[in-house]
């Protein structure tokens, strides 16, 4: 099953406190999901999926050493075998103010809300291009 968006960006959500990108930080001595995730997606920007960063994430946030390759393929069947929230829940978009773009391939990278990118990809003025809003943190 293909959980990946593609042509599509992942809009700030409604409710995000913030109107501008901000980098998260760590908390706690500990690097949370939103830090994982930023991290992966400034390092390969347009290189991983949402299947990718999903997994890296929950790999990375696991207090053991990197797994083998047929440990690290195993890992992954496992992940995917249960449910797994999309993008549109993670932190970047919801809290911290990240947009997360889409390519026609289904790969991701940080589009930073205020920038003039989003702003014409949010106005409609990219054709081709589906946006969603993210999830919002609160109801309405």
């Amino acid at each position: 099953m293909d959980l990946n968006y593609y042509d599509t960006l992942i809009a700030i959500a409604d409710d995000c406190p913030t109107a501008g990108a901000v980098v998260p930080a760590p908390r706690g001595g500990r690097k949370t999901v939103a830090v994982v995730q930023h991290e992966l997606l400034a390092e390969h920007p347009g290189e991983l999926t949402q299947e990718d960063v999903l997994f890296e994430t929950w790999l990375r946030r696991r207090d053991e050493p990197e797994p083998d390759p047929a440990e690290r393929a195993r890992l992954r069947a496992e992940f995917f075998a249960r449910p797994q929230a999309c993008l549109r829940a993670s932190p970047l978009p919801k809290k911290y103010g990240w947009g997360l773009l889409f390519d026609g391939a289904g790969r991701v990278s940080l589009c930073p809300a205020g920038s003039a990118e989003y702003d014409r990809l949010v106005a409609g003025d990219v054709p081709g291009v589906t946006v969603l809003k993210a999830m919002r943190s609160r109801r309405a």
